[in-house]
């Protein structure tokens, strides 16, 4: 996955899982989110001019009317698109993990001698599975024991490549992380805009109409309170990746501890 025919797939993949993201949002915010908290507000209106002593009651569609909350929506979905992508990368992985890739005799030991066998073996993979963490940590110590026939500088190659590899999972995340930052900062935005508005119409409350100013700070904490909801949910899944990616790792080192290194003699 590292390769550099992989860098624009997944390059592709974020961009047309955002532009994705945002067409579905957008259509549902347009189609159903404002009508139907135009409505709602409408008849709240309507409510208060008839009775000075009601209640107005909340709604989840005036919530997450704002743009702001339009736009925390699509950064979680993009994210959510990205780990999944992502995740799903790692069960293929995983798979690896319950097949004999080198396809030998129970504690048969292995020599230098056998390193072309077993090499021959790990490349009859389909090539986009000899790209995998697996393959790729044991056909380097294979390479490794057949130079040098030490068992500890092979077992060295394989966890200096499982560690590489759980840096670079790790660096892939940052986007992800990115957008998790983002989404409360987005939040604050709203925040900030609702609190402009609500001081812009300042001279309308002092007169007694409040109708603008409860708007204005309505769109303040909405947007901040959608955007710390989803910045919780989202943190979730991205801890949930990221055991997901390092039990890969930690997996695959143990794989080739059990399988390979164990089982290397040296002449």
């Amino acid at each position: 996955m590292n390769n550099r025919r992989d860098i624009p797939t997944e390059l592709i993949v974020q961009i047309f899982s955002l532009l994705i993201a945002f067409i579905i949002v957008h259509a549902f915010y347009i189609s159903v989110i404002r009508p139907q908290a135009d409505a709602f507000i409408q008849q709240e209106h309507e409510l208060m001019l008839k009775d000075t002593t009601y209640v107005q009651k909340r709604n989840f569609y005036v919530v997450v009317r704002d743009y702001e909350q339009e736009a925390c929506f699509i950064l979680m979905f993009w994210a959510f698109s990205i780990m999944g992508y992502k995740g799903f990368l790692s069960r293929q992985q995983g798979k690896l993990l319950d097949m004999d890739l080198l396809k030998l005799p129970v504690d048969l030991p292995i020599g230098p001698e056998d390193a072309r066998s077993l090499l021959q073996r790990l490349q009859e993979l389909p090539a986009n599975m000899q790209q995998y963490l697996l393959p790729k940590a044991l056909k380097v110590t294979i390479q490794r024991f057949a130079a040098t026939s030490n068992v500890h500088d092979s077992a060295t190659a394989m966890r200096d490549i499982c560690e590489s590899e759980s840096q670079r999972l790790d660096t892939e995340l940052s986007i992800i992380r990115y957008i998790a930052w983002a989404i409360p900062s987005v939040g604050f935005i709203g925040t900030v805009r609702g609190i402009g508005d609500a001081l812009s119409q300042a001279n309308r409350a002092m007169e007694g109409d409040i109708t603008g100013v409860t708007e204005s700070l309505g769109v303040a904490f909405n947007s901040t309170f959608i955007a710390l909801v989803i910045s919780i949910v989202l943190m979730f899944f991205i801890h949930q990746l990221q055991l997901l990616q390092e039990r890969l790792v930690l997996d695959s080192e143990s794989y080739c501890d059990t399988n390979l290194i164990a089982r290397l003699r040296s002449l």
